[in-house]
């Protein structure tokens, strides 16, 4: 039996300046859709995010933490490397996301139009820094249980996700981080900042909750056209439930969750759209030893996705 493929969307923290950059110059088809959606942000709030991605002013190793321009960019990237691979042949039988990279995913499934998408993820950054305190997230190797068991990282954050057995991420204030950064480093483990000013999967986020919900009311969500998988809980969704697309933002991630009822049921190819490459990593560390499913990167830091997406087109291409 052949491989179901899943298209595997991430979130934010996975960006950088210039990502893409080479198949933007390469690929015309994604160099299509990344102008048609730039054009649709520039509509809705005036602002050009290929602009400033492709600024030769900024270094890839840049910080870029503008969230007005980061949250759309992600979906950009994950939405146009998508239709490259579907007009291409390649099609998911699954979509799977991770934080924004659900709204991606969603879009991708058909449960909403990609304009209709960058109007909500807009406005999300907006509401963000209108509302909200700053923070900002870390990534830290070890098992999750070290969460419950140190009194300094729970006292001073909130678990923001779960990417395997021993790498977890947490959500919290600037000054209370730094905490827990010092506490980290005196038990010499290893982690890292990730390039956002807000504490996703947390309540630090609750001051839009409800305008940002009652944004949300305003839109029609259909049945998705692929099947979703959803970091939330690790299901399959066939519907859209009343404030799912808060939850994706606001609840943790428990995409090792994710993965494990996948591969309860068969083998897979995962394909990774994000800009970094992080949830191929991810998924390496997520399979048993007895799995036969592959995984894939497209674009990553290091200039090989014309590369990566050739080989990609070549293995998997529909007949």
């Amino acid at each position: 039996m052949n491989k179901p493929i899943v298209f595997m969307f991430s979130g934010q923290g996975s960006h950088y300046y210039h990502m893409g950059k080479e198949l933007y110059k390469s690929n015309p088809l994604f160099k299509r859709w990344m102008d048609k959606l730039d054009e649709e942000v520039f509509k809705i709030s005036g602002l050009s995010i290929l602009n400033t991605l492709y600024d030769e002013g900024n270094e890839k190793q840049d910080k870029f933490h503008n969230i007005e321009i980061t949250h759309p960019a992600i979906f950009m990237i994950e939405f146009s490397l998508a239709q490259v691979l579907i007009e291409n042949g390649v099609k998911p039988e699954y979509v799977l996301g991770v934080s924004i990279g659900e709204y991606a995913a969603a879009a991708v499934a058909g449960t909403i139009k990609a304009k209709e998408i960058l109007e909500a993820l807009v406005k999300q950054a907006y509401m963000l820094k209108q509302h909200c305190e700053k923070g900002y997230m870390i990534s830290i190797i070890g098992d999750s249980n070290l969460y419950y068991e140190s009194p300094i990282i729970y006292r001073n954050s909130q678990l923001a996700a779960v990417n395997y057995s021993s790498h977890f991420v947490i959500s919290g204030k600037y000054e209370n981080l730094k905490k827990v950064e010092k506490y980290l480093k005196s038990r010499d483990l290893i982690f890292q900042e990730l390039s956002v000013d807000f504490g996703f999967h947390s309540s630090y986020i609750d001051p839009i909750k409800l305008p940002y919900i009652n944004f949300l009311n305003t839109k029609s969500f259909y049945s998705p056209k692929i099947p979703m998988i959803s970091s939330l809980n690790g299901d399959l969704i066939s519907t859209i439930r009343e404030n799912y697309f808060w939850d994706v933002i606001r609840e943790p991630m428990k995409f090792s969750n994710a993965i494990k009822n996948l591969e309860s049921l068969q083998d897979y190819i995962y394909i990774d759209l994000g800009p970094s490459g992080t949830l191929a990593n991810f998924i390496k560390y997520n399979l048993e030893e007895q799995s036969k499913s592959e995984y894939y990167s497209i674009v990553t830091p290091y200039n090989q996705e014309m590369k990566n997406l050739n080989k990609i087109l070549r293995q998997f291409i529909s007949n």
